[in-house]
């Protein structure tokens, strides 16, 4: 069989280890990540199968997912799909690690919601990095409450929902962890126009490796739920909330 991962050296144990769940139907690389991701710090958790992912996930509440797409029965993008539309789950950020490489294929993961979409064969060491690089980021917002207020949204950073006033009353939104980073963001700093390049260093941070389309979904997913007159394209740079 084709060796789809490399082992990685010893890595220092942080005090309070964060929790990864690692799903795939594939023993040996269960083994394999399972093994390194304890050496790097991290307590772990297994699931050789969708059902028993979401699960293990709802139980356990993992601060990171490892989700392989192609697996018997439920495979990978529908479990993404099902633990977007769990209001408990919807916010863990999910690593999608799969063969299939091909753009289309890339778009839908981060269709259905993934934050990182990898493709094999890669080596633990780049996996251990770029998880704990999501991981970093997301501690980036892990500050007081903060309620920001600015038209007619209201986007709570403590709960990670979204406000919208109407004349019918207050809709409550709830948007998947990088979408509502990256709207929280843009609506922090409204009027001020953002690279692509600068949002993904911001967002997703300087160590993970994503591509520019990455924000283009994002900001659509966004605007499919919350309409197209809060981010603006700035042809040629990328994007703004408008002022």
């Amino acid at each position: 069989m084709e060796t789809l991962l490399r082992a990685m050296p010893d890595a220092d144990v942080a005090d309070r280890p964060p929790r990864v769940l690692i799903v795939d139907d594939e023993e040996d690389i269960l083994s394999l990540l399972a093994y390194n991701f304890q050496r790097g710090g991290f307590e772990v958790e297994l699931a050789r199968e969708g059902l028993e992912a979401l699960e293990k996930a709802a139980r356990s509440q993992p601060d990171v997912i490892i989700l392989d797409i192609m697996m018997p029965g439920m495979d990978g993008l529908e479990v993404c799909r099902r633990l977007r539309r769990d209001a408990k789950l919807r916010t863990i950020p999910i690593v999608m690690l799969t063969a299939r490489t091909e753009e289309e294929d890339y778009l839908k993961g981060l269709d259905v919601g993934a934050d990182l979409y990898i493709g094999k064969p890669v080596s633990v060491p780049v996996l251990l990095s770029q998880t704990r690089a999501l991981l970093r980021g997301l501690r980036r917002y892990e500050t007081p409450p903060e309620l920001l207020r600015i038209h007619d949204l209201e986007i709570d950073r403590d709960r990670y929902l979204v406000y919208r006033f109407t004349p019918e009353g207050r809709e409550t939104l709830r948007l998947p962890r990088k979408e509502f980073e990256l709207l929280y963001f843009l609506a922090a700093h409204p009027g001020k126009v953002f690279s692509r390049q600068e949002l993904l260093d911001e967002i997703w941070g300087r160590d993970v490796y994503v591509v520019d389309r990455t924000v283009d979904v994002h900001v659509r997913k966004i605007r499919e739920k919350l309409g197209s007159t809060y981010i603006e394209t700035v042809k040629g740079i990328g994007y703004k909330f408008r002022e």
